[in-house]
């Protein structure tokens, strides 16, 4: 396709009307689907003109179902400026050759947004200039609530539904979003299917299907997740603290996969919930609501609920008394003073243990000077051969204990034989069992016990001195003697 600023396109309108255009200068290079121009004829209008013509007759099809069946989110005045909230297709754009090529909708100036994530961490929000009341977002969660029900209500879902595709004007928190043509569209026969999909959005019964089946149920969930970080300080719904530390790291995905949802009713088996988490403070049908859209089997809240309770909660507010920028929900206080003085109390810890010695694991790092090693490293040898002195003196006490095992057990000659052969043998395995559970316990003690050989060896020399001592204690050779005459 030639260079599209050299050309004239025909402009179809959903009424059939049609004009020429001529496409002024390049906006944006745009992403994988096309570029954007301003036109010189409309100055509120910019036209998307698409990389390829491959697909023209499945866009075509698209853009024209677009036309015919176009959401009600009209532009928005504001302090006497009209803000457009959504850009929708306009008029398919076609080439000569009748091929289309694209499609004109309604400029927004993306300078006076930003993207959702940008509001939900007050260092970026710092960094942006961007208003710290939490009152916005809470406005800005409705916003997007009331956009999607326009979409639904047409039929139309967007499927990759995540804050970085939603983006709000600074000034006024509504809401503004672009490349609608990578919705899931509702023709008046067809359905067109979304494009895109990104994972920590996805929902969980949705992880075996392609974007093209995907539909409303996604577009919940995306936006429950999306209200739950709005409220809750940018938190994931299914991040949080995994309770083991040996287990599997699993991915935020993998967790949306497994239902490890932690701030529900019922605590999750895989992980806690993240220590700034304010979502004990919410309403509790705000709670409640949430339960539905992340615990399996629930019937995840329409968009048309989360806006109708978004309202309620924008004019159910109460003000917080301790910092202007703060509103909370119910009767149990602020949770953002609660999060803030948890991360305050927390610095000025992290500030102690830097004022206090330094370790590494364990050790001082003054201790590691080179003097130092030397000092413990010479009293460490000198223990070690302490100890191994201590151990070849035990080796030998034990080595003669039961060497002598029969002579020591000699006198006790009269009473073994009453008890019987039976009774030895049990009192002998116990000696046995106690010989390798004291070896056990303590072989990293004495250093000749951490060898495998030598304790094994000792063992075999107690198991054949027991047994020679209750050969002779019971005069087992006389004995057998007697049996064969």
């Amino acid at each position: 396709m030639a260079d599209a600023i050299e050309q004239k396109y025909n402009a179809i309108y959903a009424d059939g009307n049609f004009e020429k255009i001529k496409l002024g200068a390049l906006i944006n290079r745009g992403g994988a689907s096309g570029k954007i121009y301003q036109i010189n004829e409309h100055p509120n209008l910019v036209a998307k003109i698409f990389h390829t013509t491959k697909n023209s007759h499945n866009n075509r099809k698209k853009l024209e179902a677009m036309l015919l069946n176009k959401p009600n989110f009209p532009p928005v005045e504001n302090d006497g400026v009209m803000y457009t909230q959504i850009a929708w297709p306009e008029a398919l754009l076609e080439d000569e050759q009748g091929f289309c090529v694209g499609y004109l909708m309604p400029l927004i100036n993306m300078d006076d947004a930003v993207s959702l994530d940008h509001l939900m961490q007050k260092a970026i929000r710092k960094k942006l200039n961007l208003p710290e009341k939490y009152a916005y977002r809470i406005f800005a969660a409705y916003n997007v609530t009331s956009m999607i029900t326009s979409l639904h209500k047409c039929g139309h879902y967007v499927v990759d539904l995540k804050p970085s595709n939603v983006s709000v004007y600074k000034n006024n928190m509504m809401v503004a979003m672009v490349d609608c043509d990578g919705f899931s569209i509702k023709g008046e026969k067809d359905r067109f299917p979304a494009e895109f999909v990104s994972e920590e959005y996805i929902y969980p019964e949705g992880m075996n299907l392609s974007c093209q089946e995907m539909g409303e149920e996604q577009d919940k969930f995306a936006l429950a997740v999306i209200i739950f970080r709005l409220l809750n300080n940018g938190v994931h719904p299914f991040s949080g603290i995994p309770k083991k530390n040996d287990e599997k790291m699993l991915t935020i995905q993998n967790r949306i996969e497994g239902y490890h949802y932690a701030y529900g009713l019922w605590p999750d088996i895989y992980q806690a919930p993240h220590p700034y988490s304010i979502h004990e403070y919410f309403d509790q049908t705000t709670l409640g609501m949430f339960e539905r859209a992340f615990v399996k089997g629930g019937k995840r809240p329409s968009a048309y609920e989360w806006q109708e309770h978004l309202w309620n909660l924008m004019h159910n507010l109460r003000q917080c008394k301790n910092n202007p920028n703060h509103v909370y929900f119910t009767s149990k206080g602020c949770g953002l003073c609660m999060s803030e003085d948890k991360f305050y109390h927390e610095i000025n810890s992290i500030k102690k243990q830097k004022q206090s010695p330094k370790k590494i694991r364990g050790i001082e790092i003054d201790n590691l000077a080179n003097e130092k090693i030397s000092i413990n490293k010479a009293i460490k040898k000198a223990f070690e051969s302490k100890m191994q002195k201590i151990s070849y003196a035990i080796i030998c006490a034990y080595m003669l204990f039961f060497g002598f095992l029969y002579k020591i057990l000699y006198p006790l000659k009269e009473y073994l034989e009453n008890i019987g052969i039976g009774a030895q043998l049990v009192i002998a395995t116990f000696m046995l069992f106690g010989v390798h559970e004291l070896i056990d316990k303590y072989q990293n003690i004495f250093p000749p016990l951490k060898n495998k050989s030598i304790t094994d060896m000792l063992q075999v020399y107690a198991l054949i001195c027991v047994i020679i001592a209750l050969v002779s204690v019971n005069n087992i050779p006389n004995n057998l003697l007697e049996l064969a005459l």
